[in-house]
């Protein structure tokens, strides 16, 4: 049985508690359940500290837990597993906490680079990388171009007019359950650089509203024209109205010449398109 992470965090709050007075009690509750039905596993004989209601910790009950934790290779009291990932937990014991260890895509991101040749595969136009966002350096990318969906992220071309101002843009993938967190981080990190940040996505409420929120400088569109034409209602679900208020607020607060108001007006009409269906060249929308 292993001392369950619940019991490992009351313990190690003991252990700061016992700094400063001689004793600490602690009702019955869960988490001393569980260091209860541990120690008895352990062999460690509680005695006197223990009653119906309560269970007393001293120092020494503390080095009697430390003792056998050492013994079976475990990671000692006031080492907390949470938030790390596997291979630093390993080095703190045997032990493995998944419920709270860091993910192992918890920095990574999905990248489209220039084609890169690898002895033994077949040229491709781009490069698709997973890499650590923390190993990145922004200086070397002129704008930041968030491609919202997968098969579309996998068919970017950046080699179109509306980037051709930047140099070296750095296409991400959005992300999802597996990709999301560390895009979220370097978008925020990206922030700081004010360089432009560009989001190719759906042309939707719910699309326009997670660009705008994940700091899109400019939204990467198909011209009001050809859209007017080809949006359709089948690609602006109802279950989207929510985010249709607010970017109706954001509507009236924009200026009469601002690029993005007839972009808004046609959502208002329960009107998009899917990022699949875009044809023809994209042009740089300004944000609000």
């Amino acid at each position: 049985m292993n001392l369950t992470g619940r019991a490992r965090s009351g313990l190690n709050d003991v252990a700061l508690q016992l700094r400063r007075q001689p004793i600490v009690e602690k009702t019955r509750g869960q988490w001393v359940e569980d260091v209860v039905a541990w120690c008895r596993q352990q062999d460690i004989d509680l005695g006197r500290r223990l009653s119906s209601q309560a269970l007393r910790f001293d120092a020494e009950l503390l080095a009697q837990i430390d003792d056998v934790l050492e013994s079976a290779r475990l990671a000692p009291l006031g080492r907390s597993l949470s938030g790390l990932p596997s291979s630093a937990q390993a080095k703190e014991g045997v032990e493995e906490d998944k419920a709270t260890r860091e993910g192992p895509r918890a920095w990574r991101v999905l990248l489209s680079l220039p084609p890169q040749p690898t002895s033994g595969l077949s040229n491709e136009p781009r490069c698709i990388r997973d890499v650590d966002v923390r190993h990145l350096t922004l200086g070397a990318f002129g704008a930041l171009v968030q491609v919202e969906n997968l098969d579309s992220f996998y068919a970017f071309n950046p080699n179109i007019s509306a980037l051709s101002g930047y140099a070296n843009p750095l296409i991400a993938y959005r992300g999802d359950s597996h990709y999301g967190g560390g895009f979220a981080y370097l978008a925020e990190v990206w922030r700081k650089t004010r360089r432009p940040h560009l989001y190719a996505g759906d042309f939707d409420a719910k699309g326009i509203t997670l660009a705008l929120d994940s700091g899109a400088t400019h939204l990467l569109l198909p011209d009001i024209a050809w859209l007017t034409q080809h949006a359709t209602p089948l690609h602006q679900p109802a279950g989207q109205l929510p985010y249709q208020r607010r970017l109706r607020q954001l509507h009236v607060g924009l200026s009469p010449q601002h690029p993005l108001r007839p972009y808004l007006a046609l959502l208002e009409k329960q009107r998009g398109l899917k990022q699949q269906w875009f044809e023809g060249e994209l042009v740089a929308v300004g944000g609000g």
